[in-house]
């Protein structure tokens, strides 16, 4: 997860053509473009949450693209029945789907996104991976349709930046996403669970919330694999699994129609721009 950007370093590798052609620099979307909020109370429970992560060439305002990506999918059921190893912390389901891609973006990654995650362009050029194509599209829509519906997508910031993100890069191909999928966001839900907790008064100090910041809270120790997609994801759900029984109920009351999230930016040749 990127989390700052300094100037331009690498150049950009990779090649596509068709559908999967180099683009050149898109439009931000600007103030006032439509938000949704649909919520899980409007549907049916999500049956399925799918822990996501991206790792990208930079910030939104950079208008980057996905350099890596992991999900892990765990049915409701292995949420509600925790796993817990001998001191009574939770463990990971034994039954889980993952799948974790690189791939080449087009856009060069900035100096602090390549130094956070430990990829660059010339990395991933030198191992011949691909950009962000209609075949990471198809092994997405193939996993995910392998999960008993309605699927919840889960991401820490996603709202503001996996979301918008993953939304850009479908839009860019014209790709979907099943229509009952929602997105939880597990950095306002924390938020909210704990002022609810606290009753609207001040915690003690300053209580951090980011995914490291969090694990340590919750298990007195440092996350492993940290910055890279599928150790973030790891990460990411035991700090779930913490919780598991308010998220779910978070969950089912405020997550948001995955219809409503906004693309982080438009490509140049998208018709919203000549509206």
């Amino acid at each position: 997860m990127i989390v700052a950007a300094e100037a331009v370093a690498a150049p950009s590798c990779g090649g596509r053509s068709g559908a999967d052609a180099p683009r050149a620099k898109g439009h931000s979307l600007r103030p006032g473009y439509p938000r949704g909020n649909i919520t899980m109370s409007e549907a049916s429970r999500a049956e399925t949450f799918v822990f996501l992560d991206l790792e990208a060439t930079g910030l939104p305002s950079m208008e980057p693209e996905i350099a890596e990506l992991s999900l892990f999918a765990v049915h409701r059921s292995s949420l509600e029945n925790l796993e817990r190893d001998e001191s009574g912390a939770p463990v990971l389901p034994r039954v889980l789907d993952k799948l974790t891609l690189c791939m080449c973006p087009e856009r060069p990654f900035t100096a602090k996104a390549s130094e956070i995650t430990g990829l660059s362009s010339e990395g991933l050029a030198r191992c011949r991976k691909a950009g962000f194509d209609g075949v990471v599209v198809r092994m997405l829509q193939a996993f995910l349709s392998r999960q008993a519906g309605p699927i919840c997508l889960v991401a820490h910031n996603g709202f503001d930046y996996d979301f918008p993100l993953l939304c850009a890069e479908l839009r860019r191909l014209g790709a979907r996403l099943p229509r009952d999928t929602v997105c939880l966001d597990t950095l306002p839900a924390l938020r909210g669970l704990d002022r609810a907790h606290s009753h609207g008064t001040r915690a003690r100090g300053r209580q951090g919330y980011s995914l490291g910041s969090l694990f340590h809270r919750y298990f007195q120790a440092e996350p492993s694999a940290a910055h890279s997609a599928e150790g973030d994801v790891h990460t990411l759900l035991l700090i779930f699994l913490h919780r598991a029984t308010e998220l779910l109920a978070w969950a089912d009351e405020q997550a948001r129609g995955w219809a409503h999230i906004e693309p982080m930016y438009l490509p140049p040749d998208d018709p919203s721009l000549e509206a």
